[in-house]
């Protein structure tokens, strides 16, 4: 197994698998493998999703798993990094992507689908992260302000954005708050509420799920070291372990040592 450290002591490990499909499907494998391992002995498992099409595609192959129907549900919680700040059923919601491809499927209570307020709900952008912030804090631990995800999936852009947390733009460095309120999005649509990196970070395992050569530059960057405040990618850092899971298009400037073969 070859891993990298950083300069802080973590590890980030590199999976790579030679398509989109076949990455979502391997992805999905060790989600619900580690789904059963969290809620085996009752234990409530916090669950981080992702948009675009990868958070879908992980979704949709976990769906095809026989395992679904062996997981008790209503111990586990899912949330977003971020969403779009439009209305629950327009196809740019995360939420509403993620439920096609999976949550409509569970036997879930609605109560453990955590989403942000949509704009008709009666808040503001500015109210709608600053309630999602309150809900994080209904189900952190004694003590600390927010849950600490079993894991928390994240895409990546090719300018190594994650969440809607931009390069160069303040809510990248934000640190006393949960949630923040995102205006003029480089990536449409412009409004966004986004988690902020402190809560991305208290998960236990950062999954970062990206495909494409037009990922490759920010996956190279990230696993160098880059700022994160330039890109957001390179600070993502779970408390247990960092993957990277890529296919072979974005793995094109990945040193094969840094990749792990068993994971």
């Amino acid at each position: 197994m070859s891993q990298m450290a950083t300069a802080q002591g973590s590890v980030k490990t590199v999976v790579v698998e030679p398509t989109p499909a076949e990455l979502a499907v391997h992805v999905a494998d060790r989600f619900l493998t580690r789904v059963v391992a969290r809620t085996r002995n009752g234990r409530l498992a916090h669950i981080c999703l992702t948009g675009g099409s990868m958070g879908g595609a992980v979704l949709s192959a976990a769906a095809k798993d026989e395992r679904i129907g062996e997981i008790d549900w209503s111990l586990v919680h899912f949330w977003w990094g971020d969403e779009r700040f439009v209305e629950r059923d327009d196809p740019d919601r995360n939420s509403l992507q993620s439920r096609q491809a999976l949550l409509d499927r569970l036997e879930i209570p609605e109560q453990n689908i955590h989403e942000v307020a949509a704009p008709s709900e009666g808040l503001s952008l500015d109210e709608a992260a600053t309630a999602y912030a309150e809900e994080l804090a209904r189900f952190a631990k004694s003590g600390e302000p927010w849950p600490s995800f079993a894991v928390c999936f994240l895409g990546v852009g090719p300018d190594g954005h994650i969440a809607s947390l931009f390069p160069d733009r303040p809510e990248v460095t934000a640190t006393d708050v949960a949630a923040l309120p995102v205006r003029n999005s480089p990536k449409p649509p412009p409004e966004r509420v986004t988690l902020t990196r402190p809560v991305l970070n208290a998960a236990k395992r950062v999954w970062l799920v990206l495909t494409g050569a037009d990922k490759a530059s920010a996956l190279g960057l990230a696993l160098a070291g880059a700022s994160y405040a330039s890109v957001p990618a390179a600070g993502a850092k779970g408390r247990r372990r960092t993957v990277f899971f890529v296919d072979e298009a974005a793995a094109s400037q990945v040193a094969p040592e840094l990749i792990d073969r068993d994971y």
